[in-house]
């Protein structure tokens, strides 16, 4: 084997793609590629108005031979050549119907236009009747199964999903074998799997999302699933087994390296969701909250089990040992939107602006969109930093697509409180800024109230990075300083970190983080003289939502 080692991670999100090469020896990016999902990006199979966000298996796997030839074709033979491993993050949970030789039923003609055939994407909220289900079915077991999943089972999760997908469509569930996470799906691919049965399942998604358990031996019994709906009889016993992400699935399938131009010999790591690679690729550090914030955020917190013990931490998505580092307990929280809840923003001030350009060209009404789209949030950024904070500033609720952590509830809706005439779009973007912080701190307060210490963030993904305005509010709202990891492709670099260590070029994910990690290039600071107001206020956005959540209910 030559002394050059080099490794391609794999980050699917949720509207792209990206790879990335990396130099195994000291995490350089050699070259990178994003490719936009093209059936999602003109909004095919997706209605929002009933939460229902389905994507293609074609955009998936269309998207990652792209990304990854274009990554090749940026460097050298030589570099191509010294190709060692191969790991991939997904978003999640993001399960899809597969038959008997493991293949998403929108891949076969019968089912291509069938959403109910797709991956069924993580902010997908169409089961969230079946999430309460699964809830108040669990209550009446003496062992409580939802224990290790933070006490609240989430509509944007494996079974909620499985079971609404076998209710509403007969065809689908007539031709389903299986169900299968898209980070369990895509090594399956790449070794050139043909049996569902042998498709080996990730321990992250298994104990963040399906209700596995060391504590369980595997999932919970049969008779939990069959007297939750005789629909689930035929698959009480998914899988038992489960590996890390440290772990191989396979070598690259004959297809496959053909088709990318890599080696056989080429290892596939098995997957994990984007934010615990992500955490992976921000170098986590015990006790720091490991914020991925995109379209929403992922909070990612790891500890000794030593120190963890027999713990609980109830209201968070889970506690699983080896889902982010192998050997020590893996904690994840969320918000349901954060990107998001900015984009929904910029889309409502551009609505006009999309419907009354009737006078202009077609090429001018490009241009004008291209430039709002560019600049809109950026504008709002500038503008809103300068606005004096007050306590009796306009105030926001983020649940624009429900909340997730803590106590995972997808029925609830956002809000804004405190508008009157001299309330204009500034105003109202610094409270829903101000209130995906407030959110943030509430998952801090969370993991405090529990019992588990944050002793900082570290923040990763495209807000972090861009946004100084969101990222010192962040610090104010939270009194915590934040660092900025360096990296643009945080989940990409954690995954090939990953595949360095599935290669055997460093025998712990640990000591590939230390070699590989690019370290942080910025620290946001409290400001003393508004921690104060900021605190008053977040007690108003804490009543504010315990007023909608109680109105709901």
């Amino acid at each position: 084997m030559s002394d050059k080692n080099y490794v391609i991670g794999v980050d699917f999100g949720t509207d792209s793609v990206r790879a990335v090469i990396l130099d195994a020896s000291n995490g350089e990016e050699l070259s990178a590629a994003v490719v936009q999902y093209p059936r999602w990006k003109v909004g095919l199979y997706c209605d929002a108005s009933i939460s229902q966000f389905r994507q293609h298996p074609a955009d998936y796997v269309e998207g990652m031979t792209e990304a990854i030839t274009q990554s090749l074709g940026a460097v050298n033979e030589e570099v191509a050549k010294n190709i060692r491993a191969i790991s991939v993050d997904t978003t999640g949970s993001t399960p899809v119907a597969v038959n008997e030789e493991g293949t998403p039923l929108a891949l076969l003609p019968e089912f291509s236009e069938n959403p109910n055939a797709m991956f069924i994407l993580w902010k997908d909220h169409t089961a969230v009747a079946e999430a309460a289900e699964i809830n108040a079915h669990a209550k009446l077991f003496d062992n409580n199964y939802l224990q290790y999943v933070g006490g609240i089972y989430s509509s944007e999760w494996f079974w909620a999903k499985f079971l609404r997908t076998l209710r509403t469509d007969e065809q689908v569930k007539n031709a389903c074998h299986s169900w299968v996470e898209h980070c369990d799906w895509i090594p399956f691919l790449l070794t050139g799997g043909n049996c569902a049965s042998d498709l080996k399942r990730g321990v992250c998604a298994a104990g963040h999302k399906a209700l596995w358990a060391e504590e369980f031996d595997g999932l919970p019994p049969k008779h939990f699933f069959t007297s939750l709906s005789p629909l689930l009889k035929n698959y009480g016993t998914l899988f038992d087994k489960v590996y890390t992400s440290s772990m191989p699935a396979g070598n690259l399938s004959a297809a496959w390296a053909e088709t990318l131009g890599l080696s056989e010999n080429v290892k596939v790591g098995i997957g994990a969701f984007d934010a615990h690679m992500g955490a992976v690729g921000g170098q986590i550090e015990p006790y720091y909250l490991s914020k991925v914030m995109g379209t929403s955020t992922c909070d990612m917190l790891v500890a000794p089990t030593e120190e963890v013990k027999d713990k609980l931490v109830s209201g968070i998505c889970g506690q699983v040992n080896g889902s982010i580092i192998p050997g020590m307990m893996g904690m994840e929280a969320g918000q349901s939107a954060f990107g998001d809840a900015y984009a929904w923003f910029k889309e409502m001030l551009l609505w006009p602006t999309k419907n009354l350009l009737g006078d202009f060209d077609a090429s001018g009404q490009e241009k004008i969109l291209e430039s709002l789209n560019a600049h809109l949030i950026a504008t709002l950024s500038e503008k809103a930093a300068q606005l004096e904070v007050k306590e009796s500033d306009e105030i926001a609720i983020d649940w624009l697509n429900g909340r997730r952590t803590p106590n995972a509830n997808q029925a609830l809706t956002g809000a804004f409180m405190g508008l009157n005439l001299g309330t204009d779009a500034v105003r109202m973007f610094r409270s829903l800024v101000e209130a995906t912080c407030f959110g943030a701190k509430k998952i801090i307060d969370q993991f405090v109230k529990e019992g588990v210490e944050v002793k900082g963030l570290i923040g990763l993904g495209g807000v972090a990075k861009k946004s100084p305005f969101i990222m010192q509010m962040m610090a104010d709202v939270t009194n915590m300083p934040i660092k900025i990891h360096k990296s643009e492709q945080t989940c990409a670099v954690g995954a090939g970190m990953f595949a360095a260590t599935v290669a055997g070029i460093y025998p712990t994910v640990e000591e590939a983080m230390l070699a590989m990690g690019q370290g942080f290039d910025k620290e946001y600071h409290p400001n003393t003289d508004v921690v104060g107001v900021y605190a008053r206020r977040y007690k108003k956005y804490c009543e504010l939502g315990d007023y909608i959540e109680k109105s709901i209910n």
